[in-house]
């Protein structure tokens, strides 16, 4: 088992997790199945990525051989843009725990500040940067009028009714966050961000350790995760398994440390939860290990968030071939 974290409402989160984006449909379910044997209890999805019927496949897979119980896992979701409304918001979680089989989730986090036109599931789900077949005609994004607190209020009722035992924000940068803290009843208990060295956000990283937030970093290896989406920005930045300073310090913790080790360490030693994925059983036990195995110094750690760059590869700005429309 890998170190916990306890989250500001006493609940116990385990430091390192499987992330399941981008797992393809056909092995998510052995993935997932394969992943608890060897150890993972927290796994990280959303609505978005459109495998939740194969994680479910194998979080259920596992329950009914008894390797594990439920309450051993930590199961992780997140609300789309599609469903800010306060009337969706629900419906959302709904389809969310049929999909994976299950009564509640962990964590459930908005996954992105921005409120798209609501589509019925019937006419497409996940609806992804659908809003409409007018809207797809000519690539554009519908946006409907929901203030993000609006949102996050109806999440505050699913705690309530228990079907999500936490509540979370994602990529959200501080002043929004500040404003959910400022009107909230059940504050956030996590922060999901893009973060990597070229990306350290350590304002809004020290900001929620103030505020007793947990920050959970996706995307630990920077433009690795965006290079199969075509991102250009990935193309033209040095990849960091490659990056003088990280092999550097890698090298000086034996030859069997790996940078990628010394990537995911960096963040887990400053208590930053991880959600690597690999489909390969050698590297998941070395994600899922890597506290153990490696401690950095303060100033390899120093060292390594001096490689920021402020280089953000998940921005909505540059969402292909989309552009916002009128409110709808």
């Amino acid at each position: 088992m890998t170190a916990m974290i306890t989250l500001n409402n006493g609940l116990k989160m385990p430091l390192v997790g499987l992330g399941c984006w981008k797992i393809p449909n056909d092995v998510c379910a052995s993935q997932v199945y394969e992943a608890i044997k060897l150890g993972y209890r927290l796994f990280d999805g959303a609505a978005d990525y459109g495998n939740e019927k194969e994680v479910g496949q194998g979080i259920n897979k596992a329950l009914s051989e008894g390797i594990v119980k439920r309450s051993d896992l930590f199961i992780i979701s997140k609300l789309w843009n599609t469903f800010h409304h306060p009337d969706h918001v629900k419906l959302a979680l709904q389809r969310t725990l049929s999909d994976l089989g299950l009564d509640y989730l962990d964590l459930y986090y908005i996954h992105f500040p921005l409120a798209f036109k609501y589509v019925p599931f019937e006419e497409k789900y996940p609806p992804c940067f659908y809003t409409g077949a007018e809207d797809a005609k000519i690539g554009k994004i519908s946006l409907q009028n929901v203030p993000y607190l609006d949102t996050y209020r109806a999440m505050e009722k699913l705690v309530d009714e228990g079907l999500t035992k936490s509540i979370g924000v994602s990529n959200l940068q501080g002043s929004i966050l500040q404003d959910v803290l400022m009107g909230c009843r059940i504050r956030p208990a996590a922060l999901q961000i893009e973060h990597h060295p070229y990306l350290t956000q350590e304002h809004l990283v020290q900001f929620c350790k103030n505020e007793n937030i947990a920050v959970v970093s996706y995307s630990s290896f920077g433009p690795q995760s965006f290079l199969e989406l075509g991102s250009k920005r990935a193309e033209d930045t040095p990849a960091l398994f490659d990056h003088p300073v990280i092999k550097k310090i890698a090298a000086a913790h034996g030859k069997d440390v790996t940078t990628s080790e010394v990537l995911l360490r960096w963040a887990t030693q400053r208590d930053i939860a991880i959600i690597p994925k690999s489909s390969r059983k050698e590297r998941l036990l070395l994600n899922l290990n890597v506290n153990e195995k490696l401690t950095l110094t303060e100033a390899e750690l120093l060292e390594i968030s001096a490689l920021n760059k402020n280089i953000r590869f998940n921005d909505t700005w540059d969402w292909n071939n989309m552009h916002f429309g009128s409110f709808a």
